[in-house]
C-alpha cells in the first residue's frame, strides 16, 4: 500500500531525550506546530538536572538560608539577628523538596497539555532514526527528527573517593545528614562559590581552593574584590593558585592535603570540578555521532549535530550551560527542524550567580573593552545611595554602566547586592533596542526602588562624559 501523503513510516516526528529546559521547549515548540512528539526520560527525573539536582534545589536552598539566618535584616537588627537559631538540613530540604515537586508537575502538566507523550525510562540509539527506551519494560521507537538534551553530571575525578557521606560532588552537598562546622570546596567555578557562600552564612567555616590564581574571570574584577570581602567577612578562607593532591576520610572529618603542603582539616569536602555531559550511555555511535572528552557534542549555528536530522541542546554542548539558554536553544532546535522561519539566539545573555551577595551582568566588561580599544566611560550607584538600600538592609551593593564615549550607548551592565539577577534585565532591555544613556537620565523610576540605581549611574557617567566633552573644547 502506498503510504498517505505527509505521514511518514516513523513512530514520530520529533523524539526528545532529556526532559529539561532545553528539552521541554524543544518538545512543546514542536507540538505547537502539530508534529507527534515524545519525551524520553526516566519518571523521577522529569525537569532534568535543572530541576531535579541542579538551578532549581540549590536557588531554593540559598533562599532558605537568606530567609533561615536573616542575613538580609542583620544591618537593621543587628550582627546576632537570625530568624532560627539552630538551622537543621531538614529545615532547608522541607522548602527545596516543596519546589521542586510543584516545578515537577509544572512541567509535566505542561507536556501532557501539549500531547507531548512522555516515555519512562533511559534512552539509547539503535540506529540514527530509532532509539531504545530502557524502563520498566523495554521498547523501541523511532522519529523523523530528534533532540539530544541530557544536560550535565558533575565531574567526578578518578583520585578521589567520594563517599556520599564527607567527599561529595554539588549533586550530593545536600546528602550531609547535618550542616558541618567546617566545609573545603574544591573550585571557584559558578557552583563552587555558590555553595561556599551559602554554608559560610549558615555559619560554617568554608575554605576554598582552586588551581588559578582568581575565581570568576570572566565577571568585572570589581565586583569580584567585592564579592570576596563579603565572604571573607563570614570566614571563608581562599587558597588560590593551590592544588589537591590527597583527601583522607575518616568517621569523625576529612584532612585536605595541598601541592604546596598545606593541610586543611574539615568535617566535609565538596567537588566542584566542572560538569560532564551525560552522553556515555546513549550509544552515540550507533546513531554516527562521537562526544569530546567531557561527553558534550559539537553542533552548528542551528544546533545541529554532524547528522543532519539529530539536534543536541542546553549544557550537554557546552557554554554558556544557562537554563534560559537552554530553553531558546531547544525552541529555535525545533523550529529549524521543521522549517519554521526564527529569529537566531539574542546575542545579549545575562549571566547571573546567585552566591550571598548575588552578581549579574550583560553586555560587555572593562577587560573586553579595553582589549577591543573601544572608548568608554564608566557610571555606578551604591545602594547605600538609595533609600530602597537603606529599607532593605543593603549598603553594599552597586550598579555599574559601561558607556560608550563616542555615541552614549550603554555597552555593559554589571550588579552586586540584592536584586541583581533582576535589575540587570533593565539594562539588558535598553541595550537590546539600542539605547542610549540618556534614555536612563530622562527616565522616572519607581521611589523608592532599587531600580532608581540606573538613574544615579546614569547621571553619573554623563557628568562624567560632560566634563570630557568640555575639556575637548
Amino acid at each position: 500500500m502506498r503510504q498517505a501523503i505527509g505521514v511518514t513510516a516513523h513512530d514520530y516526528d520529533l523524539i526528545v531525550i532529556g526532559s529539561g529546559p532545553g528539552g521541554q521547549k524543544a518538545a512543546i515548540a514542536a507540538a505547537k506546530l502539530g508534529k507527534r512528539v515524545a519525551i524520553v526520560d526516566k519518571h523521577d527525573m522529569i525537569g532534568g538536572v535543572c530541576v531535579n539536582t541542579g538551578t532549581i534545589p540549590s536557588k531554593t536552598l540559598r533562599e532558605a538560608v537568606l530567609y533561615l539566618t536573616g542575613m538580609n535584616q542583620r544591618e537593621l537588627y543587628g550582627a546576632s539577628y537570625r530568624v532560627k537559631h539552630d538551622i537543621t538540613i531538614a529545615d532547608l530540604l522541607s522548602r527545596t523538596q516543596h519546589v521542586i515537586g510543584r516545578e515537577v508537575e509544572v512541567v509535566r502538566a505542561q507536556l501532557l497539555r501539549n500531547h507531548v507523550e512522555l516515555l519512562d525510562g533511559h534512552a539509547r540509539f539503535v540506529d540514527p532514526h530509532t532509539v531504545a527506551v530502557e524502563g520498566r519494560a523495554r521498547t523501541t521507537v523511532s522519529a523523523d527528527k530528534i533532540v539530544i538534551a541530557t544536560g550535565t553530571k558533575p565531574t567526578r575525578p578518578n583520585a578521589v573517593d567520594f563517599d556520599e557521606a564527607r567527599v561529595l560532588d554539588s549533586d550530593e552537598i545536600l546528602q550531609l545528614e547535618t550542616i558541618p562546622a567546617s566545609l573545603v570546596v574544591v573550585g571557584a567555578g559558578v557552583i563552587g562559590i555558590e555553595y561556599a557562600s551559602m554554608f559560610a552564612a549558615l555559619g560554617s567555616r568554608v575554605t576554598v581552593v582552586e588551581q588559578r590564581e582568581r575565581m570568576l574571570e570572566f565577571c568585572d574584577p570589581e565586583i569580584i574584590e567585592s564579592l570576596k570581602f563579603h565572604l571573607r567577612d563570614l570566614a571563608v578562607t581562599f587558597r588560590f593558585g593551590e592544588k589537591v593532591v590527597d583527601v583522607a576520610v575518616n568517621d569523625q572529618a576529612t584532612v585536605t592535603t595541598l601541592a604546596s603542603g598545606k593541610r586543611i582539616p574539615a568535617e566535609a569536602v565538596m567537588y566542584s570540578a566542572g560538569r560532564q555531559g551525560m552522553t556515555e550511555a546513549l550509544d552515540l555511535e550507533k546513531a554516527g555521532l562521537e562526544a569530546d572528552k567531557r561527553g558534550r557534542l559539537e553542533v552548528g549555528p542551528h544546533f545541529q549535530t554532524s547528522v543532519d536530522h539529530i539536534y543536541a541542546v542546553g549544557d550537554v554542548i557546552g557554554f554558556p550551560a544557562l537554563a534560559a539558554t537552554s530553553m531558546d536553544q531547544g525552541r529555535l532546535a525545533a523550529y529549524h527542524a521543521f522549517g519554521e522561519p526564527a529569529h537566531e539566539l539574542g546575542a545579549l545573555q545575562p549571566i547571573g550567580i546567585y552566591t550571598i551577595p548575588e552578581i549579574s551582568y550583560v553586555g560587555a566588561t572593562e577587560a573586553e573593552l579595553t582589549t577591543s580599544s573601544v572608548p568608554y566611560e564608566i557610571g555606578t550607584a551604591r545602594y547605600r545611595e538609595l533609600a530602597r538600600g537603606q529599607i532593605a538592609g543593603d549598603s553594599y551593593g552597586m550598579l555599574k554602566l559601561l558607556v560608550s564615549t563616542t555615541d552614549r550607548r550603554l555597552l555593559g551592565v554589571h550588579v552586586f547586592g540584592t536584586g541583581a539577577t533582576d535589575l540587570v534585565h533593565i539594562g539588558q532591555a535598553v541595550m537590546g533596542c539600542g539605547g542610549t544613556v540618556d534614555y536612563l537620565v530622562d527616565a522616572i523610576f519607581n521611589y523608592p526602588t532599587l531600580s532608581e540605581a540606573y538613574k544615579v549611574a546614569a547621571l553619573d557617567a554623563t557628568n562624567k562624559i560632560r566634563a570630557l566633552d568640555r575639556f575637548r573644547t
